[in-house]
């Protein structure tokens, strides 16, 4: 149906009045009528009746009307928030991709930020397959990627933080304190995540596969397990930092070098000039940017 057409409607049942809604719209009163006489048409129902001083809807007119009031509200908020975005009453949705490490990592410090700047903004965390992540970034399913995500082409991607792995030990554990040297790495025994395959090519790289006695499904049980056991694990530094802020670990840096791992932040091209997203944007590259700052650029060319 012709948005024009839904738009006469709104302003004559708010108007109560032919003459009065095409003041409001700005039109000539026979181009209402002739709207009005399209819309009774389409819908078989005469959907006004004269009154006195006026029009009032009929039962079909008045069981539209709340629905058509509603959608063109609809339609007016996200036309406005195209080209607008205010942070302090936007209540858009942004939906977001990280693993749990991400999680840990960022994500606190997201929303710290956003209850003082946007209260009223919304997030949606998902943790899609890594094979999903283009299309979901491509589609709008998902707005933004936070991670290490070296396969991710064909997108916007801005560095934000440049990663190394180290080992991590409970603070109790009977080895913290030993002399920081590469065979300490093979005196430990390991518990490791299963999803994420990066420390296992860490492990594989150092010939440390043999010392694994535990495999997990997430990162969430390792802070109990390290306070409580003597295994270790490989983690990124700055999880391995969280961990160690929550009394709970040592960093036993130094025992080997890891290669730099770029965490991105990434998005689909055609957001590129969204003014939420772009705000968005600015804010987590603000958080956490230690690169230096630089322009966005596709990932993986």
């Amino acid at each position: 149906m012709d948005l024009k057409l839904l738009q006469v409607f709104n302003a004559v049942h708010s108007e109560g009045s032919v003459s009065r809604a095409a003041d409001r719209l700005g039109l000539s009163q026979p181009a209402i009528s002739h709207a009005l006489r399209r819309l009774r048409l389409e819908l078989k129902d005469p959907l006004f009746v004269r009154v006195p001083g006026g029009v009032a809807p009929t039962p079909k007119g008045e069981r539209l009307a709340f629905s058509v009031a509603h959608a063109l509200a609809g339609l007016e908020k996200a036309i406005h928030e195209a080209s607008h975005f205010d942070p302090p009453t936007s209540e858009r949705t942004f939906r977001l991709y990280m693993t749990d490490i991400g999680e840990l990592t960022f994500l606190p410090y997201i929303m710290e930020a956003l209850q003082a700047q946007a209260p009223r903004l919304r997030v949606e965390v998902d943790q899609v397959a890594l094979t999903q992540i283009m299309p979901a970034l491509e589609s709008g399913a998902l707005d933004l990627a936070i991670g290490y995500l070296p396969r991710l082409s064909e997108v916007a991607q801005h560095t934000i933080v440049v990663e190394r792995y180290v080992a991590v030990v409970g603070k109790h554990h009977p080895l913290a304190n030993e002399t920081r040297e590469p065979s300490l790495l093979h005196r430990l025994d390991y518990a490791v995540v299963r999803s994420h395959s990066e420390t296992r090519r860490q492990l594989e790289r150092l010939q440390l596969e043999d010392r694994v006695r535990l495999t997990l499904p997430h990162f969430l049980v390792l802070p109990a397990l390290l306070a409580r056991t003597d295994l270790a694990t490989l983690v990124p530094y700055r999880l391995a930092r969280h961990f160690v802020e929550h009394d709970e670990a040592v960093i036993l840096d130094g025992l080997f070098e890891s290669s730099p791992l770029e965490v991105g932040l990434h998005w689909y091209w055609r957001m590129e000039n969204d003014p939420g997203h772009r705000w968005l944007r600015e804010l987590i590259i603000g958080l956490f940017d230690e690169t230096g700052g630089g322009a966005a650029h596709p990932a993986g060319r």
